[in-house]
């Protein structure tokens, strides 16, 4: 059971930190980089980058984010994140709930054919979700966001069903959330992750792109689908080198070898900010970072304890001199980016070192043999804190450090592996604390990272249990009208703040690097973004 958490969780992890280089819904208002300005241009290739071979298949348990940014383009969802975050249509053109909520209905759009000509029905929507998501032997890549699914029936060639086992608002996002559907023609009565003819050599989707040629360890080719149901990409090509290193990649995009990249260490702004042939263009994302304070600790269970520690840690200063100010406070989880659900006047906790020894006092926590540290009952307020090597993470956990210290706690930093780090900290939850992000689909509904139900085996990594606000996050998860659902939402991050789950940090800015002659990107998040690439262009 563990190896399949780990592999769920490794797989998100992974999401959100890999470095990736590299449209069509009905909020076409929304701002683009320079298509507004010029009529697109067809031709071409976009050259991005990825750390490691892909997998074509968006449910494999080793589909990491190597795989998501191509499968993505090769294989459409029911919907999409739409250009204002909210779901927008793709192989489904409407939705609505049942009225008690315990049902939603998908039309689906018509004429959509398969990369290898195939119609597209009911059926492999079906297929995809009951013989492969909501099959728990087979522990599918985000098979847990779809845990309220009972089953998919089939209406008719172009209706799909989703009976569930209770109310799911949110359930129309998370289909837009590397959830593409998989050919029933070809899955039908074979292993869906020993397919290798499929998931290794040529995969079939519904999306803008199709596979072309693949050499291992080298690149990924993919070309124009002139059969894809928006019309033809202006594009010719997506090419996806494989570059594990951040700094090789942005090498490579410095000297037009790459046309589009996501930073994850904010470090080289400064150097591509004098590059004349590329753009910064920081873009909100749902993501937060935060620090885990194990709950089977004792000493971490006391919410002053928390509280102080938030006190303790000048989150300005670590925005400021290692974000570059891409980035803003986080007091929930629930980020800016999701307007009409983040609330701006959650109270926080400022930097105040006084306020955080008085509180670690309270809690009993005081130096009584004046050697620097605190004691309490003849033991030292002394642990470990493991941090992964990746990104930002190194310089903000020894900034995170110094400011503890001052305080009167002893941290020990010990800094690991990445690989090592998911399975001692994430697997086997081996671990004092620990800093990180999470990063989850455009809507609120934030249950399977805080639910007492995913302590110990899911993503609540904690461990923190509390019935009040597991009430908050079933209420908030089975509200449907968007008025009821915000005040939800609003009375869950005032919560939050007060009980600190987490240690919420910052939300960060995805800063991505883009070439200037590449247009027509849409202001989102990359992954968000590549279902969007059929509107992308060059500039000539």
């Amino acid at each position: 059971m563990k190896q399949k958490i780990g592999r769920k969780l490794l797989y998100l992890f992974f999401t959100l930190v890999v470095i990736i280089s590299a449209g069509c819904s009905d909020n076409s208002s929304t701002k683009t980089n320079g298509s507004n300005s010029s009529t697109p241009m067809d031709g071409g290739t976009v050259t991005l980058s990825i750390a490691a071979d892909p997998i074509f298949n968006p449910f494999h348990p080793n589909a990491f984010v190597e795989s998501v940014f191509i499968n993505r383009v090769l294989f459409s969802g029911l919907t999409k994140p739409g250009k204002d975050l909210s779901p927008a249509p793709d192989l489904a053109t409407s939705w609505e709930p049942s009225e008690d909520g315990l049902s939603w209905t998908f039309h689906l759009r018509e004429g959509v054919k398969w990369h290898d000509g195939k119609p597209f029905t009911a059926e492999d929507v079906a297929y995809t979700f009951n013989n492969i998501v909501l099959d728990k032997k087979l522990a599918a890549s985000g098979a847990s966001i779809y845990s309220g699914v009972k089953q998919v029936e089939v209406k008719d060639a172009k209706t799909v069903v989703f009976q569930l086992d209770r109310p799911m608002a949110a359930l129309p996002a998370y289909l837009g959330y590397n959830s593409g559907i998989l050919p029933k023609h070809i899955f039908e009565g074979k292993d869906p992750w020993n397919l290798t003819s499929f998931n290794k050599e040529k995969p079939i989707g519904t999306g803008p792109f199709k596979i072309g040629k693949y050499l291992a360890g080298q690149q990924v080719e993919l070309v124009a689908n002139p059969d894809y149901y928006a019309g033809k990409p202006h594009l010719d090509k997506l090419v996806y080198k494989v570059i594990a290193d951040g700094n090789s990649q942005v090498a490579q995009a410095l000297s037009n070898e790459l046309s589009i990249m996501i930073l994850d260490s904010n470090a080289s702004t400064d150097r591509i900010k004098q590059a004349g042939n590329l753009t910064i263009n920081p873009v909100n994302v749902t993501r937060f970072y935060w620090i885990s304070l194990n709950q089977k600790d004792p000493r971490f269970t006391d919410v002053r304890v928390r509280r102080a520690f938030m006190h303790a840690i000048d989150r300005e200063s670590i925005i400021k001199t290692v974000e570059k100010g891409y980035a803003q406070i986080a007091n929930s989880p629930i980020s800016p980016s999701l307007e009409n659900y983040y609330k701006k006047d959650v109270s926080g906790y400022d930097y105040d070192p006084n306020k955080a020894k008085k509180l670690l006092a309270e809690a009993g926590w005081k130096d009584t043999n004046g050697d620097g540290i605190l004691d309490k009952d003849g033991k030292p307020f002394s642990f470990n804190f493991d941090i992964g090597i990746k990104g930002d993470l190194e310089p903000v956990s020894q900034m995170v450090q110094q400011y503890l210290k001052a305080v009167g706690i002893d941290v020990k930093l010990n800094t690991m592996e990445w690989n090592a780090m998911i399975q001692k900290n994430i697997v086997k939850r081996d671990y004092d604390m620990i800093l990180n992000w999470w990063i989850y689909p455009s809507d609120p509904d934030v249950l399977p990272y805080f639910h007492s139900s995913t302590a110990e085996k899911g993503y609540n990594l904690p461990g923190f249990k509390d019935q009040k606000l597991d009430n908050l996050l079933e209420l908030g998860q089975k509200t449907i009208d968007p008025k009821e659902r915000q005040k939800v939402y609003f009375d869950l991050q005032d919560y939050m703040s007060e009980q600190l789950p987490y240690l919420f940090l910052w939300y960060p800015q995805e800063i991505q690097i883009r070439n200037k002659n590449l247009q027509g990107v849409p202001e989102l998040g990359l992954r968000d973004a590549m279902h969007y690439v059929n509107e992308w262009w060059i500039k000539q």
